[in-house]
């Protein structure tokens, strides 16, 4: 108390004590409290101690400010309550000739992770429309597809009206080929970022490009400073990045390095994000048992640094065959998980996450709340 008095921040042993009090202090209250509680907590206590609880760093205030404190106080809720959760859960029983494995398309759609998404089950059409002009909408876009200099603002607006049927068709299992043929736009550029920004309520581009210009030289700082004394690994990372940055020239190539530290960070494989192929190569050329089931960049060219194509793969179908730059690739291969209800691979979970919280989702907290 004495340090939030006086507007200094405590230690991590002190605050974790702090949060063991508080929260055995609700959970005399409530004994299962949800995470709405939580959040509610920790906005007053970080209101009243801001100084001392905030999230910042260098003087920036991350997202909403409370979410790392919501976050211990979740955890701790959950190890109070480990004890007294059931251990062994029976199996429903099934007839001999049932399949526990097999799950109905709806029904594994439906268990995705839905975090951060505003309008993942619509459950209503737009006002004036109709299931038939519904369908009237996606034969038009399809044949506009077909057309080399297409009304972009009338693609955008129809993709939008249609945002009910594209939801209802992931959600109720679809596959990416089907989806692909049915919505050529969607796997575009433009068309990902609608869906998107109904989907979450959150610009796709337009919030990297921001956060990228806010933070993107504070990390790579970070990397070559601090980082740098993580192990020899990753030591070893950034020297070669130096090098093909000097190589190559030009600040663009900023996420490019961002991105390869950040895996060579969390010590996962670059193979598992990017697939390189020659600069040549066309679609149907790309060896696909090579690629991840996953949203996969294939590299056209020796080098992300130095590659001017990209195509991105998805379920191991290319679902753009030209992407002029790593940033439209990043944007459009993030947008794939949330549009197609897809989870991070677990080895590229850390980086997907951190991508997600720090540069893609960064105020999806206060949208949330």
């Amino acid at each position: 108390m004495q340090f939030l008095e006086r507007g200094k921040r405590p230690s991590p042993r002190m605050r974790r004590e702090m949060v063991r009090i508080v929260v055995n202090e609700i959970m005399r209250k409530c004994s299962c409290p949800s995470k709405r509680n939580s959040i509610e907590v920790a906005k007053k206590l970080v209101a009243k101690y801001p100084k001392s609880l905030q999230d910042i760093i260098e003087g920036d205030v991350i997202g909403p400010g409370y979410h790392s404190l919501v976050k211990q106080l979740q955890y701790r809720i959950e190890n109070v309550k480990r004890s007294s959760t059931p251990k062994i859960r029976k199996r429903k029983h099934c007839t001999d000739d049932s399949d526990t494995d097999e799950i109905p398309p709806e029904q594994r759609a439906a268990i995705q992770d839905t975090y951060g998404c505003i309008n993942w089950d619509v459950k209503f059409l737009p006002l004036g429309e109709t299931p038939e002009s519904q369908q009237e909408k996606k034969e038009k876009l399809k044949m506009m597809s077909q057309q080399t200099a297409a009304n972009l603002e009338e693609v955008k607006h129809l993709m939008k009206l249609t945002f009910y049927t594209q939801r209802k068709q992931v959600n109720q299992g679809k596959n990416i080929k089907c989806l692909l043929e049915e919505w050529p736009f969607w796997f575009n550029e433009l068309g990902m970022a609608v869906h998107f920004k109904e989907l979450t309520g959150i610009g796709l581009k337009e919030t990297f490009m921001r956060n990228l210009e806010l933070k993107g030289k504070r990390l790579l700082n970070y990397f070559s400073t601090v980082g740098v004394n993580k192990n020899q690994k990753f030591l070893q990372a950034v020297t070669k990045c130096n090098v093909m940055r000097e190589q190559v020239g030009g600040c663009s190539q900023d996420v490019t390095e961002m991105l390869l530290l950040l895996l060579s960070y969390f010590n996962e494989k670059e193979d598992a994000m990017f697939h390189y192929v020659e600069d040549t190569s066309l679609a149907e050329e790309v060896e696909m048992d090579k690629v991840n089931l996953t949203p996969t960049h294939v590299v056209c060219g020796g080098s992300c640094f130095s590659s001017k194509r990209f195509m991105l793969c998805v379920d191991r179908n290319v679902v753009h065959d030209n992407i002029p730059s790593l940033i439209s690739a990043l944007c459009m291969m993030f947008g794939s998980y949330y549009c197609f209800n897809i989870h991070y691979p677990s080895e590229l979970a850390s980086t997907l996450e951190f991508l997600q919280r720090y540069v893609f989702l960064d105020d999806l907290y206060t949208t949330l709340n």
